[in-house]
Parts: C-alpha cells; sequence; structure tokens
C-alpha cells in the first residue's frame, strides 16, 4: 500500500492516578532518508533513544519530528525556593545602603524577594517508570494515528499517478497510430519530389522502396514504446507494492523520461511531437509526486 512521507498523528496517555497525561505528536515530511527528530521535557530526555528507534521502526523514509509534552496535574513537578540566607544578605544589603546616603527607608519583603535568586523554581526528581510506560504508549498511539494519515495521503497519490499513467498511455496509442501514416506521408513526398526533379521520368521503384525502408526504420518507435509500457507496468506494481518503493518509483521516472526523450527524437511530424511533449509533462508531474512517496 502506497504511503505518503507526509503526515501527522497524536496520541495521549495518562501518568497514574494524578490527572497528568502525556501528549506525543508525531509530524513528517519528505525527504531522503529517514531523520527523526525527539522534542522532551528535559528530565525526560533519556527516553529519546527509545522514541528514535520506535519511530524508525515504522517509518523508512522522511523527516519526523516527534514531540512528547506534560500536561495537568503537576507537570515536571517544579515548585518554589525561597533562599534564606541570600534574602537576609539582601535585607542587610538595603538597609545598609539607605543608612549609607542618609535616607529613610527600611526594606520590607518585597524589596527583598525581587533581588536575583532570591526565589528560585526547581524542579523535583521524578519517578521515570510510570512516566516512561505513559510515553511509550502515547507514542504507540500517535504512531498509529500518523501511519494512517500517511495511507490517506498515499491514496490520494495513487489516484494522481493512476491518472498520469493512463494519459502517457493513451499518447503512447496515438503516437504508435501516427508512425505508419508518418512513413507513407514521407513516400508520398519522396515521390513527388524525385518526380519533380527528374521532370516526371520513370522512377526506381527499388530505389525508392530502399529509401522509404530507411526512413522506416529510423523513425521506428516501437522498441520504445515497448520499454516505456514496461515502465508504465512495473510504477503501477510498485505503486500496489506493500513495500516502500519510492527510490525505485524515481528511478523509474528517470528511465520513462529517457525512453520519451528518444522517442521525440525520432518524431517527425506535428501530431507525434505534440503527444512527446504532452508525455513529458505528465512524466514531471509524475516525479514531482514521487517526492513525496516513501
Amino acid at each position: 500500500m502506497l504511503r505518503s512521507m507526509t503526515g501527522f498523528g497524536t496520541g495521549r496517555a495518562k501518568i497514574g492516578n494524578e490527572g497528568e497525561e502525556i501528549v506525543v505528536e508525531v509530524r513528517s515530511l519528505n525527504h531522503k532518508f529517514c531523520e527523526v527528530k525527539v522534542r522532551l521535557p528535559r528530565e525526560l530526555s533519556l527516553l529519546e533513544p527509545g522514541l528514535t528507534k520506535a519511530v524508525k521502526k515504522r517509518i523508512v523514509r522522511g523527516a519526523v519530528e516527534v514531540a512528547v509534552k506534560r500536561q495537568g496535574g503537576l507537570a515536571g513537578n517544579y515548585r518554589p525556593v525561597f533562599n534564606l540566607p541570600l534574602a537576609q544578605y539582601h535585607l542587610k544589603l538595603l538597609a545598609d545602603a539607605a543608612l549609607a546616603l542618609g535616607v529613610a527607608y527600611v526594606p520590607n519583603l518585597n524589596d527583598v524577594i525581587r533581588q536575583p535568586e532570591v526565589l528560585q523554581i526547581e524542579q523535583e526528581s521524578v519517578d521515570l517508570l510510570p512516566i516512561s510506560a505513559a510515553v511509550i504508549s502515547a507514542a504507540e498511539a500517535a504512531l498509529e494515528d500518523h501511519q494512517q494519515s500517511r495511507l490517506r495521503e498515499g491514496k490520494v497519490l495513487d489516484q494522481e499517478f493512476g491518472l498520469r499513467l493512463n494519459l502517457i498511455r493513451q499518447c503512447m496509442d496515438r503516437i504508435a497510430l501516427k508512425v505508419p501514416q508518418s512513413v507513407e506521408r514521407h513516400r508520398r513526398r519522396l515521390s513527388e519530389r524525385i518526380a519533380e526533379l527528374t521532370e516526371g521520368s520513370q522512377l526506381d521503384p527499388q530505389r525508392l522502396a530502399q529509401e522509404v525502408a530507411l526512413f522506416a526504420d529510423r523513425t521506428d518507435v516501437a522498441e520504445e514504446l515497448t520499454r516505456l509500457t514496461t515502465h508504465l507496468d512495473h510504477f503501477r506494481t510498485l505503486v500496489n507494492s506493500l513495500e516502500p518503493a519510492g527510490r525505485k518509483m524515481d528511478f523509474l521516472v528517470q528511465e520513462m523520461n529517457r525512453e520519451i526523450n528518444t522517442i521525440g527524437s525520432k518524431c517527425q511530424n506535428a501530431e507525434m511531437s505534440e503527444g512527446v511533449v504532452l508525455m513529458k509533462a505528465e512524466v514531471e508531474r509524475i516525479r514531482e509526486q514521487v517526492q513525496n512517496a516513501e
């Protein structure tokens, strides 16, 4: 099943009975390789390797960002700490300064608390066992949600690829019909030109047939059309594959373009050239979309 590299998923899990929960969000964009970035609260930084491993089990290609948040309850376990020795120092310092300046001033508690480092916010130690279990649970839910998102995007890509492949096949069919007509047109023009140059003298049928055969050989695109058909069929197989095939699809697009360029170099009339231009445009659209396929 085709999967897009673009997706979003979210998952939640409770931590004990304290009303706190873990929220995990997974976002991804297209990338040549699998690149994972994990954003965690500082106290949970030890969980980063495990999350990275869990992501790489499910995702082969893409730039993936995993964000973990603690919400509700006493998330983060932060508490205010009053630095009494430092407060006493500032209280004496303010009083001494007022005395030295001859100012009638008695420092109060608000003045002291405003001084740097007197009132600090410290983080209590956390029990990683229940938190890590919640993180794993939320991450699995987020990755599953993300997977479904990528599959939905993949269905859109599938429809787009099907449309483009059908348009290319239609152009190929029209070109295949035009090749014999192009050879016959060349035969008539050649006959008329020779008759004009020889002022109506008898033509050598064998010589004319040789020239027409040479032209037919130079403009024969049957081999290129056959190879292009094979590439289109292979591409369709990759789209339906259960395994990630974005890189193979990208390579096939290059091969399609190569065959179409060869067909274009052999075209001898405007209608065939127009078909080649249309095919190249469709292949380019496919190439752009392939960049989003895993």
